[in-house]
Parts: structure tokens; sequence; C-alpha cells
């Protein structure tokens, strides 16, 4: 007997979620965050990986999922300076203000096709920077055959505002040896484990150790071929131009947070974002929305 599809509200340690069950998928969403934490089609293995050890508390990204980095990436220092000039952020927090704070859900719906949720950033909320109280953050997401996720961003402030944002996702993967991420050949990136040299490869990645990379001039969809599970992710977006490619490998597995030290074997990050010189400047009353689609086909 088919279960109905359904979206409940559930309590997962001191964390609010949201357990998306369909027809055509199952998806676990924590409101801290707007996190997607978990995504399997109907009959697949799971897309998006959640760590086995991943902690769900207040105040703390959970590990795994699909983290909201906004309004910027990573270590502001190393934003554009015109980021850091607009978002007067706190340097010591990575990735933005939003990842580990409380989101309100908004909309919720089910049909045939998908289920779908609507989660608002409640902006002021505390924030540095002067133009956050006059900023609106949603994210939409649709669970069904595919994921679809958009990050909207809308400035009702006098002024324009500039910023980096990414969607963090964690790809969950039959083992990194088995996998190889596809289209992003002659794409520039900066390597950050050479001291952020810029460089460019003829032939499609392979993991072989620790890689951190933000690639750049990317096509709006990327590739991930797994031949131990027989299928391709496809990360599509036509409103990103930049990727971050990330797994820790060995050494660094070990020490991070709710990662157990074989992980690094059974996930990788494929982010689909819009940093560096892909950043975005929006002007007074405009909008701007960060569009992901997950899908899944058969290999060739």
């Amino acid at each position: 007997m088919n279960t109905p599809a359904q979206i409940l509200l559930t309590q997962i340690d001191e964390l609010p979620c949201l357990r998306i069950q369909h027809p055509k998928a199952s998806a676990l969403i924590a409101l801290q965050g707007a996190q997607v934490l978990e995504y399997t089609p109907a009959g697949a293995e799971p897309v998006i990986w959640l760590s086995e050890c991943a902690g769900f508390k207040n105040g703390q990204s959970v590990r795994g999922g699909i983290p909201v980095c906004w309004p910027w990436f990573g270590d502001l220092k190393r934003n554009p300076a015109e980021v850091q000039r607009s978002v007067q952020g706190d340097p010591a927090l990575a990735h933005g203000w939003v990842r580990n704070q409380p989101w309100l859900l908004e909309h919720t719906s089910i049909d045939a096709d998908a289920a779908r949720i609507r989660l608002r950033y409640p902006t002021p909320l505390g924030l540095g920077s002067p133009w956050a109280a006059q900023v609106s953050l949603t994210l939409d997401i649709l669970v069904g055959a595919e994921l679809n996720l958009q990050l909207t961003t809308v400035n009702w402030s006098d002024a324009p505002i500039t910023y980096s944002q990414a969607l963090h996702s964690y790809f969950a993967v039959s083992h990194i040896d088995k996998v190889q991420v596809l289209d992003l050949e002659q794409c520039r990136y900066i390597d950050t484990l050479l001291q952020w040299r810029e460089c460019a490869d003829a032939d499609p990645l392979s993991i072989r150790q620790e890689t951190d990379r933000i690639y750049l001039d990317t096509p709006a969809s990327i590739r991930l071929l797994d031949l131990g599970w027989q299928r391709i992710i496809h990360i599509n977006s036509d409103t990103s131009r930049s990727a971050v490619v990330w797994n820790p490998w060995i050494d660094k597995s070990a020490r991070l947070s709710h990662f157990a030290d074989d992980a690094w074997q059974r996930m990788l990050c494929i982010e689909t974002a819009r940093v560096l010189d892909n950043c975005v400047t929006l002007p007074p009353g405009e909008q701007d929305t960060l569009r992901l689609n997950v899908g899944l086909s058969a290999p060739a």
C-alpha cells in the first residue's frame, strides 16, 4: 500500500524539520537554515547526502544537505571588496548569516507532481548590515521526480547591494573512486589549496586527493557521473556562472565535526554559486533568484 503524499512537521533533537513523502520522492528539510537535508527520488539511491554523524542543534549548521550561504560565501575576507563593503558582516562567520538561523514556514502544497514549500528568512533578526532590514530572502523548494530550489533576494532599500551566495550541495555517491565531474573541462578555476592559484584542466575531474576548487564561467549544466550506482546527477542552473567542488579526503575528514573518518568516500560537494567575479549587485527595487535543478538519468 502506497504511503499518501504528505508534509509532516517533526522534531529531530533540537530542530523542527519537515519530512516530505511523495510517490515521486522523499525529503527532509530543517527549518533552521532552510536546509534541505535529504532528497531521494522513488526507487533510487539518495541524491543529497546527510552525514551519519550529523548533529541537530540550535545555532549549528547540520553537516550535509544543502546549506544556504548568503550574503557571502566562505571567508568574508576572501570575498570581493564590494561584497565586504556592502554586507559589513562579522568576518568570523563562514558562509554568511542565514545558514544556522531559524526560517519561517510560509507555504506548503502538494499535487500529483510534487510537494512545494516556501521558507522566508525573518529579516532583520539582528543582522549587522544597515540594509538587512530592507532586504527579503525566500527559498522555494519543489520535491518531485526532480529537486528544484529558488533562492530569491529582493532589495527594498534605496541603494544597490552586493553579495555572494551559494547552495552548498552535498551529493551522495557510491564511492568517490567511482565518480567523475563532467562539463567543467577548460573552465578556469581557483585552487584554494594551491595559494588560490588560477588553473584549468583539459579532462573530466576525478577526485584523488583533497579538493577545494572555485570554478568560474561555468556552463548551465554540470554532470556528476557515478559508475558505481550507474547514474548521472544533473546539476542545472541558468542563473549561476560559478561552482565550488569540495571533498575533504582522508586527513581533513578526521578533523571535521559531525563527519565520519571515512565519509569522504560517500559524498562530493558541487555547490551552485555566485561568487568572486560572479557575485551579485542588486539595484534598488529589484529582485534576483539563484535557481538549482537536480535530476537523474542513466549513463549512455
